[in-house]
């Protein structure tokens, strides 16, 4: 391992390189490069989830953290290793203070595995926009998680707003477990459903995204029903004209599966840590169709997924107080409150907007406020 105190983008690629020939290496075989963004607090969680992503799927391991951008001075810090304390595979921590942590594609850019895709992956409240965050532009798969923000429901529409292709959220990866049980019980399921009930805590943006997904493939109504404090979803009720087919969590590890007229069973329905679900995004770097579909549904933005793939980075200094950000939120009572209950796409928000940009990876960073980061070679995709 190699620490590198007040140093350079050029000194840490160095780093790299002799790490790599030190370890041999023709002993990597690098699937991707997996770019984690993070602030201080939340740095040992996203390492954690990382390494263990990265041990299921060889990648080249680059961790930003963004601190003190308020710092008149800009300040490189980064650890270099290859088989230690993150992994098998190649990683770099990379502490950015001052103006740098705003420009941290200049640093990050010569760092990317040459030939292979990008999954960046933000620890942490995600961009309202992405295309002000290039290093989410020049990424092909682009990875947030909603429940990090204070308002997850309004965060999800966002997400929706400013989707494009390759987006996705961990709290859609959430569900996975639950689909499948879903799905695999309607194998046996002659009957039509004619409605459903997810029955969640407040404001859970999985069961949201679950709604979603259930009126898009089976066309019935959907109704989310916020019931007590506990976040997770507890039940998923389907009506089958005169019968019933439900699956209840009985606790962090099982369900209870229950249909009319037949005896119940109980499944494995495991509870999975942050490391888990990064690791199940990480086994596909195409578009996840569904997810838009899912999406669209949910927030009333049809054709999500016919959206270009592409973002063109949109310059913005966070430090200038003289520039307004517009946040998009769900029209008001759209977000269901605890205990209420909510059909999902029956309303849909209105004045939200997506952005058709490009996914080109910047030349080199902006060099003022009003600079913008373009270039013309389209990022490798997967």
């Amino acid at each position: 391992m190699t620490t590198l105190w007040d140093t350079t983008g050029s000194e840490v690629v160095k780093a790299l390189s002799a790490e790599r020939r030190a370890a041999g290496a023709l002993a990597f075989g690098l699937a991707l490069t997996l770019v984690v963004v993070v602030d201080e607090k939340h740095v040992s969680e996203a390492e954690g989830a990382a390494t263990l992503a990265a041990s299921a799927h060889p990648c080249r391991l680059l961790i930003v953290v963004r601190r003190q951008i308020e710092s008149p001075h800009p300040r490189l810090d980064a650890e270099v290793s290859i088989g230690g304390r993150l992994g098998p595979g190649e990683a770099v921590v990379m502490r950015m203070s001052g103006r740098l942590a705003l420009h941290a594609e200049s640093v990050v850019l010569p760092l990317l595995a040459p030939d292979a895709p990008v999954v960046t992956w933000w620890h942490d409240e995600p961009p309202t926009r992405i295309a002000y965050d290039p290093l989410g532009v020049f990424a092909d798969r682009r990875v947030t998680d909603v429940t990090a923000t204070p308002d997850p429901l309004s965060a999800l529409f966002q997400r929706a707003a400013d989707f494009a292709p390759g987006d996705t959220d961990l709290s859609w990866t959430r569900l996975t477990p639950w689909r499948t049980l879903l799905a695999a019980a309607f194998d046996t399921v002659s009957d039509q459903p004619d409605s459903a009930v997810i029955t969640t805590g407040r404001a859970n943006p999985s069961a949201q995204l679950f709604a979603g997904w259930l009126q898009n493939k089976l066309d019935i109504p959907v109704t989310v029903e916020e019931i007590g404090t506990r976040p997770d979803i507890t039940k998923v009720t389907v009506s089958l004209g005169g019968s019933e087919l439900a699956i209840a969590r009985t606790d962090s590890r099982t369900a209870k599966i229950s249909r009319s007229g037949y005896p119940d069973r109980v499944l494995p329905l495991p509870s999975r840590g942050v490391g888990e679900l990064l690791a199940e995004e990480l086994r596909r770097l195409d578009d996840d169709e569904v997810f838009g579909e899912a999406l669209g549904t949910w927030s009333g933005l049809p054709h999500l997924g016919a959206r270009s793939p592409h973002r063109e980075h949109i310059w913005r200094d966070p430090m200038d107080k003289s520039v307004t950000v517009a946040s998009t939120v769900p029209p008001s009572g759209s977000a269901p409150q605890a205990g209420a209950t909510s059909s999902a796409g029956s309303t849909p928000p209105v004045g939200l907007s997506g952005s058709t940009a490009r996914s080109d990876r910047p030349a080199a960073a902006p060099t003022g406020p009003g600079s913008a980061a373009t270039d013309t070679s389209k990022a490798g995709g997967a």
